[in-house]
């Protein structure tokens, strides 16, 4: 009896001073410490944690650079972020990040920190949460004797084990968990492939010729391009190797891809020209805000449909003041002006473009 009540008394001693030690603790737990995902979708960070009583939390942010002596900053306040980050959770023991619209360039190391109201009262958990970001690429390898393999290839191994879709000439062709499409494919082909991951058909790679650099596919000069409220802009795109039929430039976000000379939203501001021999161009004036938008090219030959799916050129139109240079994109912008004396005006308006574009 004596026995069991001393076994009784040391298993509350026990209990009792894991609490207290608990009492102390800092913790920062993520639920994940790898994700690959692919560029232009969404990703959700989440962690929880855990802190000493008696302390209140002041300030909780994500970051992703440190240094010794340096204090992390913010994410939130990173304007490469600006427009992209999302936070749930109760914010008392848990918090998640969501980062939309990602960019290669986001790849890092992500890691919470938490600042409390006694001094010296700040944590940093550790090890964070590696996050990998990659778009897709078709690989084209020799295999038997007049024929080549064709692989979805990414930097990373994406998470979720995703089912792989492939596209011949921009049309819905295989699903498979591999990566690599299950059929050959002859050398002197001139139909284009390209892959793309189901639940994300609107991220595929770009489309790549079986053999040399002429096949059926559609290439567009610029992916993204800002300009300024009032003025010109041109968006142009090639088609490789055949003929077309019929073809037109739509907006991406209707419903059902429609000519865009014939939306009323645009009458008398839209042009079209191009043959085959050289780029389609499609010439918008008198630009609008509501005008931003991402533009895609279709054309028909034969049995031929161009997949109205494929991203085309995103346009951003903002401000209220004449553009000085029309046709500058974010990627020319830091070479072409910022980093060359200007004056005031020009650098104002060149700056509103950097931010909006970047």
């Amino acid at each position: 009896m004596a026995l069991r009540t001393a076994g009784s008394v040391l298993v509350v001693f026990l209990w009792s001073v894991a609490v207290v030690l608990g009492q102390y603790v800092w913790s920062v737990t993520y639920t994940t410490q790898s994700i690959c995902v692919l560029e232009g979708s969404s990703v959700n960070l989440f962690c929880s944690y855990t802190y000493p009583s008696g302390y209140t939390v002041t300030t909780t942010f994500w970051f992703t650079k440190w240094g010794t002596g340096v204090e992390p900053k913010d994410l939130g306040q990173d304007p490469e972020y600006a427009g992209r980050l999302e936070y749930h959770g109760d914010k008392k023991k848990d918090w998640t990040l969501r980062i939309t619209d990602l960019r290669e360039r986001d790849s890092a190391t992500y890691r919470f920190r938490l600042l409390t109201d006694q001094e010296g009262g700040k944590y940093s958990g550790s090890p964070g949460v590696n996050l990998s970001v990659t778009a897709l690429q078709v690989k084209v390898t020799p295999a038997a004797k007049g024929q080549k393999t064709l692989t979805c290839i990414t930097t990373c191994t994406l998470t979720d084990n995703p089912t792989y879709i492939w596209y011949k000439n921009g049309q819905h062709l295989d699903e498979s968990t591999s990566p690599e499409y299950k059929y050959s494919v002859y050398t002197n082909s001139k139909d284009s492939y390209s892959c793309a991951v189901k639940g994300h058909e609107d991220l595929p790679s770009p489309a790549v010729c079986v053999q040399g650099q002429s096949c059926i596919r559609v290439t567009y000069t610029k992916r993204r391009i800002c300009v300024l409220k009032g003025s010109t802009v041109d968006i142009s795109c090639t088609v490789g190797y055949y003929y077309t039929t019929s073809s037109f430039w739509f907006r991406s976000d209707k419903s059902t891809p429609e000519d865009l000379t014939r939306d009323p939203g645009y009458a008398g501001r839209v042009k079209c020209t191009g043959t085959y021999r050289g780029p389609f161009t499609l010439r918008i004036t008198d630009l609008r805000e509501e005008d931003s938008a991402e533009y895609r090219f279709t054309f028909k030959k034969h049995n031929i449909d161009w997949g109205h799916r494929f991203p085309g050129t995103t346009l951003s139109v903002t401000g209220n003041t004449t553009m000085y240079d029309a046709t500058v994109n974010h990627n020319e912008l830091q070479d072409k002006y910022i980093n060359h004396p200007v004056n005031t005006e020009v650098y104002v308006v060149l700056y509103i473009l950097f931010q909006v574009c970047r």
